[in-house]
């Protein structure tokens, strides 16, 4: 309750802060400081690009969520309650509230980039219609991390190598496929990783090359392995409902064409190669553009390793996630994405 209160109160400290005109001033909190999409996407947007494009009509005080000292599973609580107005953090992180946000990222449903993006087009009015009913919030935009791959800190060659290792997963989902690999999945805040895989309280992790770059990663990890196991930890932007419902319709017109054409399309082009980046960072297997390349042993995925994981997913994975969610979702879902992925989600 002090948390929420504190938060509450400091909410209302940065919209008096920001503007006489509260409507006109839009307090934004945004996902990991310290990655690559905040950094070089989310803050410049935010700060920079909307206000400039409303001629002052718009104002931002903008921070992310680890800056705040909130974990990411509470951003869309938060958000919902007011306490700011537009919020991003990763879909997987609020799947206890929202469990039907899980069908926008199952593990190996879409290995590439391109496919990402049609499933991410695909969910979009799922994803309306979840965050309106569970966080009272309007959807702006649904972005991807890099494919998020597995870090090791001990050798392996192959999937079968992953057998009674534990193996952090940033999403139930991708908890329940590495647990079908025949691993322990273990649930560890990003921030907690290197300290975990340093330790040996784990042994390998999920997450986007880029984000493990960036985050140290590699240096508590020896192996790479650049199959998407993970999905490709969508962040999805959203505005508080009731905030979205103040602003006059040329506010909204204004803010959701500077959100596809300013953010969500360069996220997404950035996307197609940010993997292949990370990569070649973490390996030294090609030139890295934001530093010095560490010396990852990269691993070689089979057709064997890769069959396996969409077994996991078709067997394992999909049926879980059906069961949990209601047989609308379910109908939604298979006419929508499962369109596109080629997947039937049944309850069973």
């Amino acid at each position: 309750m002090k948390t929420r209160f504190a938060l509450s109160a400091l909410g209302l400290a940065l919209a008096a802060a920001g503007s006489a005109n509260a409507a006109d001033t839009l307090n934004v909190v945004g996902s990991w400081s310290s990655l690559e999409l905040n950094r070089q996407f989310e803050k410049p947007f935010w700060s920079e690009t909307l206000p400039a494009a409303s001629s002052g009509e718009l104002s931002t005080q903008v921070t992310t969520f680890d800056q705040m000292g909130i974990p990411g599973s509470d951003v869309y609580r938060y958000l919902g309650d007011g306490v700011f107005d537009v919020g991003m953090t990763v879909a997987d992180y609020t799947v206890s509230d929202a469990p039907e946000l899980e069908g926008l990222d199952l593990p190996m449903m879409a290995p590439t980039a391109e496919e990402a993006q049609k499933v991410a087009e695909a969910f979009r009015p799922l994803a309306e219609s979840a965050m309106n009913k569970r966080f009272n919030s309007h959807v702006l935009a649904i972005v991807p991390y890099p494919a998020q791959v597995l870090f090791c800190n001990t050798p392996i060659e192959g999937l079968d190598d992953l057998k009674d290792k534990k193996v952090r997963a940033s999403g139930r989902s991708t908890g329940e496929f590495i647990e079908a690999l025949g691993a322990q999945s273990l649930n560890i805040a990003f921030n907690e990783v290197p300290g975990s895989l340093e330790r040996g309280v784990i042994d390998c992790a999920v997450t986007g090359s880029l984000s493990g770059y960036s985050a140290g990663w590699h240096e508590v990890s020896s192996h790479l392995m650049p199959l998407p196991l993970g999905g490709w930890d969508y962040v999805i932007t959203a505005i508080n409902q009731d905030k979205w419902q103040s602003l006059s319709a040329d506010s909204q017109t204004l803010i959701q064409q500077q959100v596809d054409s300013e953010f969500t399309a360069p996220v997404w082009e950035n996307a197609r190669g940010e993997t292949a980046r990370g990569v070649a960072c973490l390996t030294g297997e090609g030139d890295c553009p934001l530093g010095k390349s560490a010396d990852m042993t990269l691993v070689d995925f089979s057709d064997d390793d890769a069959k396996r994981a969409r077994a996991a997913l078709e067997d394992t994975v999909l049926p879980a996630w059906a069961a949990r969610v209601d047989a609308e979702t379910r109908t939604a879902w298979n006419e929508s994405v499962g369109k596109v992925v080629g997947l039937t989600a049944t309850a069973e």
